[in-house]
């Protein structure tokens, strides 16, 4: 109780600061880092349409794909490459994808695959600047309710660097201090041969890990350094670095609504998306916490805890609290095997990526999918009254709920297709190592992930095969671009519209009730579209 009530205060006394300092960075001219804007070729200071913002995103995220598989595939030639081989083609490719699109899916053994090359200058890169693409687009969005008869919404290139340089580089320089600090690794060694208590020996690479640790947290990215992830000692070696992981990741994106309230001048609008996302998380958090405490299911009531793949320094409470929230946040670093909780706790794990992670979500990404709820919201409220629904000024008529809709459905149209066809083909069923519910669960615990982003994994499936690979690869791209697309050309359309005056059937957006509806709205919309396949694959486990 102590660790996540600590959490909970540290979140609020660092949830103004560090949101109007956000507000300040996207708000101001950029100018700053003229030699990168150079080295671009950009000029930060001419606004884009929305068109220009989302080429400029896309041109940016091809080339750093074509970079990431570039130096996987030519990394026996790259120094500090620890006499790794190159990466195969379509493990290259599934990674390059996963990291660029803030995924970070990892279908390989970090320790025994990437040099230390390869973890810095891709990986790690693309954990900064995949993060700061989210934020680029959620400022973006918040543009376009701010603004007033605007054709656009901002410049991609100068939110890119200013998200980057003046918010993710200074927070993960602090964070990656304070866990060299806690015992995580920093060095660039190779590997060492340790005797291990069964007489036997083991190879343990060391290597820039808490550099790569911070930010994998701190931009809601997650995969890890090594195979078990933060699990692994030399990544997370004690419960204070648990606790500064989990605060990690959520610090942005339970920050991002004061940033949200700030840019529009409103800051009980943000007070209330902050609230929807802080209700839904707390709910979260308890459910799964009870389910892993109470050991519902054979094994763990025969040994007293539910502790099979669970670290002993972590305990059950920490390990179901850090599952929380990095499946709440688009994060997908894990500490202990999601595979291995109770039916009804590895349910909740599934549930809270299947709400969109918008409690509170990805850096920038919890943001606009929350933001694109409450447009949702506002339509169905209006639908009730019979009025035209307006949202913070703007009208929202056919052309935005359309694109909204369009949001909502890559995701599940992604993770249900997948799904059925993963289950319905040889290669799909070939890697699978259990049947039943359980297979089930794993297979689409795998295509939630992908397709929303998050990166991690239920295990039992062999992910690293040419099938898995690159249907993974391509649900990770959908699952990304996609909306964001849809959320850009959003922005422009508000941007373009005029303030609408309040009226007595204007829905007021900043009470309990529209945290209720919205909460409501969230919850329901999942419940109608994966209710199905959680009865095929977690509640027929858990009720049996």
């Amino acid at each position: 109780m102590f660790f996540i009530a600590s959490l909970i205060l540290a979140l609020a006394l660092v949830h103004k600061p560090l949101g109007d300092y956000m507000a300040r960075v996207y708000s101001r001219p950029p100018g700053r880092e003229r030699v990168l804007y150079r080295l671009l070729g950009v000029r930060p200071d001419i606004e884009q349409r929305w068109p220009a913002y989302a080429r400029a995103l896309l041109a940016f995220s091809l080339i750093s794909i074509l970079v990431v598989y570039g130096l996987q595939r030519l990394q026996h030639h790259l120094l500090l490459s620890l006499g790794f081989d190159a990466v195969p083609t379509h493990v290259a490719w599934n990674t390059a994808i996963s990291f660029v699109t803030n995924t970070n899916w990892q279908a390989y053994a970090g320790e025994h695959t990437m040099g230390h090359l390869v973890q810095m200058s891709g990986l790690a890169v693309q954990n900064f600047v995949s993060a700061a693409v989210g934020m680029s687009v959620a400022v973006a969005l918040v543009r376009g309710f701010a603004r007033r008869g605007s054709e656009t919404i901002g410049n991609f290139w100068a939110d890119l660097i200013q998200g980057t340089v003046r918010i993710l580089l200074p927070i993960a320089f602090i964070g990656a201090l304070i866990l060299v600090a806690g015992g995580v690794v920093q060095n660039f060694t190779g590997p060492h041969e340790i005797a291990t208590l069964a007489g036997g020996t083991q190879h343990l690479t060391g290597g820039p890990v808490a550099s790569q640790e911070a930010i994998k947290e701190l931009g809601t990215n997650g995969g890890g350094f090594y195979n078990t992830n933060s699990a692994h000692p030399f990544e997370n070696p004690q419960t204070w670095t648990n606790w500064i992981e989990i605060f990690l990741l959520l610090l942005i994106p339970f920050s991002f609504p004061r940033t949200f309230g700030r840019m529009i001048g409103q800051l009980r609008q943000g007070y209330a998306i902050l609230a929807v996302m802080a209700t839904l998380a707390v709910l979260s958090v308890i459910l799964l916490n009870v389910f892993e405490l109470s050991g519902d299911a054979t094994v763990p009531q025969a040994v007293g805890a539910a502790m099979e793949g669970k670290e002993t320094r972590f305990g059950v409470a920490d390990s179901a609290t850090f599952a929380a929230a990095t499946t709440l946040t688009s994060t997908g670093a894990t500490n202990s095997a999601h595979d291995s909780f109770t039916p009804l706790g590895g349910m909740m794990t599934l549930l809270n990526m299947m709400l969109g992670e918008v409690a509170p979500g990805g850096t920038g990404s919890g943001l606009y999918g929350m933001l694109i709820l409450a447009v949702i919201t506002v339509f169905i409220a209006g639908l009730m009254v019979g009025r035209t629904p307006e949202y913070l000024g703007k009208r929202i008529g056919a052309r935005e709920i359309k694109l909204a809709s369009l949001y909502f459905l890559v995701t599940p149209v992604l993770v249900l297709t997948g799904t059925g066809v993963a289950m319905a083909n040889r290669a799909g069923l070939a890697a699978m190592l259990n049947s039943g519910p359980h297979g089930f669960s794993e297979i689409l615990y795998a295509f939630t992930s992908a397709a929303n982003n998050n990166g991690s994994a239920f295990a039992g499936v062999t992910v690293n095969t040419p099938w898995y690979c690159v249907a993974l690869g391509l649900c990770m791209a959908f699952g990304r671009f996609l909306p964001i697309i849809f959320v850009l050309a959003l922005a422009g359309s508000l941007a373009r519209q005029q303030a609408v005056p309040v009226s007595a059937g204007t829905l007021p957006t900043h009470r309990p009730q529209f945290v209720g509806l919205v909460a409501g709205v969230t919850v329901i919309l999942v419940a109608l579209t994966f209710l199905p396949a959680l009865a095929l694959g977690p509640l027929a486990e858990g009720v049996r």
